[in-house]
């Protein structure tokens, strides 16, 4: 199959486009800096020739948007939200003009679209969305806006003969230099990885196998559209997730931080301690009544077998178990 992925050149577009390349599908990326044969120019607003690429392909995944990783001033925020509604709305028009367009298009989303809460998990059905929560920095209800805008825009294109699935993504954890499972665990091999702020917050997750495998699935099952949680099963208050990166790292302790500490590391980093304060405890509602069955449910076994993979010691998207023989 014929793949295009706008904005795949970042971490997540790397590791699909690596996995596609792997299945034996043919793919395309969009991007403003193209390095590479299979690279079309396009800037992420306007129909040009790039939307040729789409005409006679099989799937469309729009990974483009700024990284959500800098500082949330509103000249970035703004850049945040016109960078995901445009380059959706143009994917749009392009899928609307094109006489044979993809069968599926797979939009990127957040699940910072659901309201910070410690209380029970969000999914699909039940899950509270968020920007009216009391007790959390304003600026956190334009994050959710700009997830609630990003949808809408690829809810609003007239594609009647393309399925549009918006894949609300957790943190994905993957091994490749640079990445959030990267930096954290740097963060724990420095003795800094002890609980943020007392550590309650709730932190949604997926491994880069299921998400990929949560891709592949995607593509395949017709019946399946509008939002879907990738997230694992299993999110886990940030102590627990830093306790289980230590052990898997072979560090014992962890130096706890303060909120301000928080505030302060995060300006040193040119980041956003929305992305460690704010309680996600997503779950993937519409996977598993779909039948889908993550091969990573738990962050334990995740964390092992991506230090593991760092070190050599697993080849790529080996399960848990598979090592002993078992199923």
């Amino acid at each position: 199959m014929k793949y295009v992925i706008p904005g795949g050149t970042g971490q997540v577009g790397t590791m699909l486009e690596r996995a596609l390349r792997a299945d034996g599908h043919q793919v395309v990326i969009l991007t403003r800096t193209p390095t590479a044969p299979h690279h079309v120019p396009w800037d992420g607003r306007t129909l040009g020739a790039w939307a040729r690429e789409l005409d006679g392909a099989d799937v469309v995944v729009n990974l483009a948007g700024r990284t959500v990783s800098c500082r949330y001033t509103p000249q970035n925020l703004r850049q945040m939200m016109d960078s995901r509604v445009d380059s959706a709305r143009v994917v749009g028009e392009a899928v609307a003009a094109a006489e044979r367009p993809p069968r599926v298009w797979l939009q990127m989303s957040t699940a910072t679209v659901y309201a910070h809460r410690f209380d029970a998990p969000n999914d699909e059905a039940t899950g509270i969305i968020g920007g009216t929560e009391p007790g959390v920095p304003d600026y956190w209800e334009y994050s959710v806006r700009i997830a609630r805008n990003w949808e809408a825009a690829q809810d609003e294109a007239d594609t009647p003969g393309t399925r549009k699935v918006a894949l609300r993504a957790a943190m994905v954890l993957s091994p490749d230099r640079g990445g959030v499972f990267d930096v954290l665990c740097r963060l724990a091999r420095l003795g800094l990885g002890g609980p943020v702020a007392g550590g309650r917050q709730y932190v949604s997750w997926i491994h880069e196998h299921d998400f990929v495998r949560a891709v592949r699935f995607l593509v395949e099952r017709d019946d399946l559209a509008g939002p879907v949680n990738l997230a694992a099963p299993n999110p886990l208050p940030h102590r627990q997730l830093m306790r289980e990166l230590r052990r898997a790292n072979g560090v014992p302790i962890g130096l706890p931080a303060t909120r301000w500490m928080a505030e302060l590391g995060a300006l040193v980093l040119r980041s956003d301690t929305e992305l460690l304060l704010k309680s996600r405890r997503v779950v993937p509602g519409r996977l598993q009544d779909a039948g889908f069955a993550f091969d990573f449910p738990h962050c334990a076994d995740a964390a092992r077998e991506l230090v593991a993979r760092r070190a050599g010691e697993r080849p790529c998207g080996l399960r848990p178990s598979a090592r002993s023989g078992a199923s």
